[in-house]
């Protein structure tokens, strides 16, 4: 397993934004500039995401958990957009609904069972409303880096090294 590999780089903040599509194209070029993924990254994860919507309503913050094949990975990593004012995604396992998105969290897994097994720790942290709360006003990556470690279990990720 390769190790995850996760710095204040990857976390944007402040996103203005209109769309999920220039969300997905925002921080996959981010990610691609600073070589995580392929350049095929960005229109692999746009297409699934209109055919397997990511958007999660959660009592008060919906987020989004956009993600594709491992195939346009060079580096494990997740990325998080913080957006200034929510954009409406497709909410996963229901076509016909949509849901306003204000954290992303990009996940550019390069092994398909990692990548499992990290979606599930993201599920129980979506169930933290303060956690979310907390996220979408802090100004500082930083900050933002710091309380993703603390909340998820990283070491996983990375072969126990952090």
């Amino acid at each position: 397993m390769s190790e995850l590999h996760f710095e204040e780089d990857v976390i944007l903040l402040d996103l203005d934004v209109e769309k999920n599509e220039q969300v997905l194209e925002r921080m996959g070029r981010n990610l691609v500039d600073l070589g995580y993924v392929k350049e095929s990254f960005i229109p692999a994860i746009v297409e699934r995401e209109k055919e397997f919507a990511t958007g999660l309503p959660t009592t008060s913050v919906s987020v989004a958990i956009p993600h594709t094949d491992s195939i346009h990975v060079n580096k494990k990593t997740i990325s998080i957009g913080i957006l200034n004012s929510p954009v409406d995604f497709v909410i996963m396992g229901d076509d016909s609904e949509t849901t306003p998105v204000q954290i992303v969290f990009m996940l550019a897994m390069d092994e398909a069972h990692s990548q499992l097994t990290l979606l599930q720790d993201l599920m129980k942290l979506f169930q933290d409303e303060s956690f979310l709360q907390q996220l979408i006003v802090e100004k500082d990556r930083r900050n933002v880096k710091q309380l993703i470690e603390n909340k998820l279990n990283l070491y996983s990720f990375k072969g126990g090294e952090l």
